[in-house]
């Protein structure tokens, strides 16, 4: 089987390729290398799979790609390629999301509507859902983002509808729920956190730290987009959690603390335009459809976190 990853070099990117070659299957993998975090660290994330006689990576965006010959042979895609980021999506730059998050998912659809691709698997995100108070989230429920990276990763699952729904480009979205893991982005929560604890920095939480997640292990991640491609469904929307109930922020500190054997120091400050109070994923859709089951247990999955880096901090 011959898959195509987009954003390859990415925390869930890297993990996802790694997992398709080790099943021995053959990975075309792009990636700009935008300066949203050090390229370093998206180098470090390929370094374990550039050397697979399998694996042939493309430096290139999206936009200026010819995406019909690069879907040439291809049988299935992993959009996972985006602008991450909530904080970082207001004012000017909101042209960049809507360039990596909406118009290159728009003209990769169009590119598939002249390819014999199996399926279309897109990275979408809790965020779609905005603050809301029914939990737990359901894909049916109705949708209200609130951040600008929340409107372009909802715009772009529409786009993934619209193409299956009009000229049957086989697609499927995942909506991600606060994934974590190895590898994880350095903006992201857990990884501020648990550097912090291990430099002996302060943390700052935006908010009282009452705020809860469903946090999804990266591994559990790589899992449903594999289910999601291959199975037979298409034009539909998943949400994909993590094993348990939400867990509160500061509970998930004080775990990290216990588990690397230091004290955290917390900062509080105001809470983050665009952060939202609670999420909490109802994954029965995927359980039922595409046999999706989160197996990382939480604590276990910090303890891998932790461990990987410490590699990098200690």
């Amino acid at each position: 089987m011959m898959h195509l990853v987009t954003g390859v070099a990415g925390f869930i990117g890297s993990n996802l390729a790694k997992e398709l070659l080790k099943r021995g299957d053959q990975v075309i993998g792009v990636d700009c290398f935008t300066d949203y975090y050090a390229r370093g660290l998206k180098e470090e994330n390929l370094a374990a799979i550039k050397g697979d006689d399998n694996f042939e990576f493309l430096e290139a965006d999206l936009l200026e790609l010819d995406l019909i010959e690069l879907l040439d042979g291809v049988d299935y895609v992993y959009h996972q390629a985006a602008q991450a980021g909530v904080r970082a999506s207001w004012g000017k730059t909101f042209d960049i999301y809507t360039d990596n998050n909406i118009r290159a998912t728009q003209q990769l659809l169009e590119a598939a509507r002249e390819s014999t691709v199996k399926k279309i698997v897109y990275a979408s995100s809790s965020s779609v859902y905005g603050d809301t108070d029914q939990l737990p989230m359901k894909e049916g429920n109705y949708l209200q983002p609130v951040s600008p990276y929340g409107v372009s990763k909802l715009a772009a699952e529409h786009l993934c509808y619209l193409y299956w729904k009009n000229f049957n480009v086989p697609t499927v979205s995942l909506r991600y729920f606060t994934v974590y893991g190895e590898r994880q982005r350095p903006d992201m929560a857990f990884h501020i956190f648990i550097k912090a604890i291990l430099t002996g920095s302060a943390i700052t939480v935006f908010g009282d730290g009452r705020q809860s997640r469903n946090f999804t292990h990266v591994s559990d991640i790589v899992q449903a987009n594999i289910l999601a491609a291959e199975n037979s469904i298409s034009g539909e929307v998943f949400n994909i959690g993590g094993d348990g109930e939400g867990i509160i922020l500061n509970d998930s500190i004080k775990m990290m603390a216990d588990i690397i054997g230091k004290k955290a120091e917390i900062v509080y400050q105001a809470a983050a335009k665009g952060d939202v109070k609670h999420t909490s994923a109802d994954c029965q859709k995927a359980r039922e459809l595409l046999g999706y089951e989160p197996e990382m247990d939480f604590k276990e999955g910090l303890i891998r976190e932790i461990a990987y880096l410490k590699k990098i901090y200690s």
